[in-house]
């Protein structure tokens, strides 16, 4: 079930792009990994939205998402300080967030579960938020963060990305989304930001 309103906007955004689309994919270190710790890694973590495309090849042809719905925005720089120095940020430590960024063993459980899925080890890694504040290349050029996920690109999608993308294609014919019917209702309307 698709819980959390921006994972269900990927999910329209990467159908709309002609994905086929999985959510909340659990993963967590295998029991044999040298550096697995029950008390630690029992707990499974999840992949938010993937996407496989049938007809695109390389690292554009599955979409891995993480989504941070987070409303007072995203601050790249901010993580990466906090996850750096192992802060402690609302109740738990930084990197817990961004553990197939930040930790080896949850990143190589995470690319097995990738390659298990869609039979590839080549993709893409979106971080998916409500807005960016500050340099989204910070985020997408950490070299940690690209050598966790085996050398594949990260990159930021924002809500307002989706939008843009989405907006002119939507029509009167019904959506098969909630999502999509609700931005039909909104075009419906008239609202823009410019109004």
């Amino acid at each position: 079930m698709k819980e959390d309103i921006l994972e269900q906007m990927v999910d329209e955004y990467l159908q709309h792009k002609g994905y086929f689309t999985r959510h909340n994919i659990k993963f967590r270190p295998a029991g044999d990994h040298a550096e697995y710790d029950t008390r630690q890694d029992a707990v499974h973590s999840d992949i938010d939205v993937i996407g496989i495309h049938p007809r695109l090849d390389g690292a554009r042809r599955v979409i891995v998402v993480s989504c941070k719905s987070w409303q007072s925005g995203f601050r790249p720089e901010y993580w990466i300080d906090a996850i750096a120095k192992n802060k402690v940020v609302s109740g738990r430590e930084a990197w817990r967030g961004f553990r197939e960024l930040t930790k080896e063993k949850w990143a190589t459980a995470f690319r097995a579960t990738v390659a298990e899925l869609t039979g590839s080890s080549s993709f893409t890694y979106i971080t998916a938020v409500t807005k960016v504040i500050g340099s989204r290349s910070a985020w997408q050029d950490n070299a940690t963060f690209r050598e966790h996920l085996g050398g594949n690109p990260i990159e930021i999608l924002t809500f307002g990305d989706m939008l843009k993308e989405l907006f002119p294609f939507i029509d009167t014919t019904p959506a098969s989304s909630q999502v999509g019917r609700v931005l039909q209702l909104i075009k419906a309307s008239g609202w823009s930001l410019d109004k």
